[in-house]
């Protein structure tokens, strides 16, 4: 049975391609949970254990695997590695006391290994660096150091070196001697030191004394100078030829910060109507606080809540809280992972990760609880990147618009980059994410998981109509059939208002030209040209409609009769108020390198934008701000990554209507001609 004390929770991220999950398996392999290694390319990893991830060679969504070493118990965190899942990368940095960042040897920094770095900055996450697949690339290993210690600081420093043109390696903390493929031991050692000492006082008045301090007495200056981020450790490995994974895991099982000594992830509560931030306490006597960071569904025990517990302990069969509204469920199922087997425990320690399996009340983020008074804690809010890629979708077959639906809630409460809008004015029901591969993937789990055929289109663009100037028309609706006829007349004018006005209805009849209880049946008829549109099929909007005359038959004047007599006056007074089509326009934010801002402007040029500002950030990066037509954005999320190597990011938010260009206008009311003949 382990303690709190031993428990490590690292979590491996890093771009696609880096080795994460090679890794991972190469550790578990050298701990002795596996027989045999598996491959990536085999699909026979622990941590990608889902079809899709076997058919596409990568992780696609947060796994858990667990390795015992040296009386430690380490739960190792597989994330993916591709831009377009990094909200799987965040949520699980709500779990972990450590974040590995893996690099691939051969080809360096890459764009998901920025973003990391700065994320566990930002979070106040002790942070290592694994420089992987060394042997395909000794020769590079000295010019790889170099870069990570010129684009992430100085504070990055070899804990260790390659020896033997990478065949091992040599640990530097510890020893002052020995032969390295580059740099020397004996000075890798005492930039190590001095860089730990200087995070703590007493280590370093002791350093200057004595001249030196045993890395064995350095343990808590080296805990604190992790958590400060004053050291970003540097180990080397090569997950094919085990090559520095003994290493590795030694490092993780003595070096890393178990939950006792890591910075407390901090949770939310309310204090006399105020926010307030809680710092749970990593003991087992305390009242239970455990955060479920990420949720998926298994076909065999359906929803399954993958949770942190950062205060208190878990038991199972205990009664425990759920949720702003604090219902009460029990735990029937707890279970601790391996990949997919799902392994029975009875109760999970403070900084355990475990799983919980059929409690549909819990959503991601759901916060497990014992007193009522926690009811409202939640976990501090982590900014996600903000889906913008869009597929409108229909199901291919009838009657499977609920099933649809289902499959779908199930898919964003998974992956919460995920988003479901409804567009009633199109009626569709859009998918977004972060890229099209994100979607792409998406389309695939709803295929083969969930056997649910779609059809998958870019989204309408809400386009919109308007008049420029004032116009009359007068309509008689008349109909006898016989029996009791249909009478109704109107004579209405039309004026365009500023834009955003929305619409507006008034009437000026006097001497009950038509009666009261029928002026309603003339602005439905109206409202129903609003909604569908009258040369585009786009709703209308920015305009004032005001009843100005009629007549009324004393017998044959019904609702029906000043509903039709309404939409055929707007329609033809439309029509002579010179109408428009008028198109979105969006605020867009865009940070890219600064290298990269020549070919952004260029793009941005062709797409109708007007820059107004470009300035440079804090971290160099240049950050341009523009108004664009939404039209032209549906493959930026994909132009803005080719041209950035994914390093950029965008974010757009409404900002007004205006006129659409004379060829787009026409191209719509073309089309909504000959749909309507």
């Amino acid at each position: 049975m382990h303690t709190t004390q031993n428990i490590r929770n690292i979590v491996f991220t890093g771009h696609t391609g880096s080795g994460k999950t090679s890794l991972i398996e190469a550790l578990l392999f050298q701990a002795g949970e596996t027989t045999q290694q598996g491959d990536v390319e085999k699909g026979s990893t622990v941590t990608d254990f889902d079809p899709l991830e076997q058919e596409h060679h990568h992780s696609l969504h947060v796994s858990v695997a667990t390795a015992h070493h040296a009386g430690c118990h380490i739960n190792l965190i597989d994330t993916p590695g591709y831009p377009d899942f990094q909200g799987q990368v965040l949520v699980a940095l709500s779990a972990a006391d450590t974040v590995v960042v893996v690099i691939n040897a051969l080809a360096g920094i890459e764009p998901m290994s920025r973003k990391v770095m700065e994320w566990a900055a930002n979070q106040h996450l002790p942070c290592m660096v694994v420089i992987n697949r060394i042997d395909a690339a000794p020769d590079k290993l000295n010019k790889r150091l170099r870069e990570i210690t010129e684009v992430f600081g100085r504070e990055c420093l070899p804990l260790e070196l390659p020896a033997d043109h990478a065949a091992k390696v040599v640990e530097v903390f510890g020893r002052e001697s020995g032969d390295a493929d580059f740099s020397s031991v004996d000075a890798a050692h005492t930039s190590l030191i001095e860089q730990v000492v200087e995070a703590n006082e007493a280590a370093m008045e002791h350093y200057l004394e004595e001249g030196t301090v045993p890395a064995a007495e350095l343990h808590a200056a080296f805990e604190q100078a992790l958590r400060e981020h004053h050291l970003v450790p540097v180990c080397f490995t090569s997950a094919k030829t085990g090559t520095g994974v003994p290493e590795l895991l030694d490092i993780m099982a003595k070096l890393a910060p178990n939950p006792l000594e890591s910075t407390p992830h901090p949770f939310i509560g309310h204090k006399d109507g105020k926010a307030v931030e809680i710092w749970p306490d990593a003991d087992a006597d305390k009242p239970l606080l455990a955060h479920v960071f990420h949720v998926e569904f298994d076909p065999f025990v359906g929803k399954l809540a993958l949770l942190r517990v950062h205060q208190g302990s878990l038991k199972l069969g205990s009664q425990v809280l759920i949720g702003a509204d604090g219902s009460s469920v029990k735990i029937a199922h707890l279970y601790r992972l391996q990949g997919k087997e799902r392994i029975p425990v009875q109760q999970a320690l403070p900084g355990d990760i475990c799983a919980v399996a059929k409690i549909n009340e819990i959503e991601p983020d759901t916060i497990l609880h014992e007193r009522h008074e926690d009811d409202g804690v939640a976990m501090s809010a982590m900014t996600l990147p903000t889906p913008l890629v869009g597929f409108a979708l229909r199901a291919k077959k009838r009657g499977d618009e609920q099933k649809l639906s289902d499959v779908l809630h199930k898919l964003v409460t998974e992956d919460p980059c995920l988003r479901i809008e409804y567009d009633t004015a199109a009626n569709e029901t859009v998918l977004r994410g972060l890229g099209e591969m994100h979607l792409r993937i998406a389309l695939e789990r709803m295929d083969k998981q969930y056997h649910v055929e779609v059809d998958a289109a870019p989204p309408r663009i809400p386009y919109r109509e308007t008049i420029t100037q004032a116009a009359q028309a007068q309509y008689r609706h008349k109909k006898q059939t016989g029996g009791a006829g249909q009478f109704g007349e109107v004579l209405i004018e039309v004026e365009p208002l500023e834009r955003g006005a929305g619409f507006e209805f008034a009437s000026r009849i006097v001497g009950g030209a038509v009666s009261g209880s029928l002026i309603p049946a003339v602005e439905k008829g109206i409202r129903q040209v609003l909604a569908s549109g009258a040369i585009s099929g786009h709703p209308l909007m920015d305009l004032r409609v005001t009843l100005l005359d009629g007549k009324m038959h004393s017998v044959d004047s019904k609702e029906i009769a000043f509903v039709v007599a309404g939409r055929k006056a707007f329609m033809q007074a439309i029509a002579e108020a010179k109408p428009v089509i008028l198109e979105p326009v969006v605020d867009l934010e865009v940070t890219v390198p600064a290298a990269a801002m020549g070919d952004i402007s260029g793009d941005l040029a062709v797409r109708r934008a007007q820059i107004h500002d470009a300035q440079a950030d804090e971290s160099g990066n240049m950050v341009i701000q523009a108004k664009v037509p939404l039209a032209e954005l549906n493959d930026y999320a994909t132009r803005l990554n080719s041209l950035t190597g994914g390093e950029g990011s965008w974010a757009i938010q409404f900002s007004h209507y205006e006129p659409a260009t004379e060829k787009t206008q026409q191209e719509l009311m073309s089309q909504f001609k000959a749909a309507d003949d």
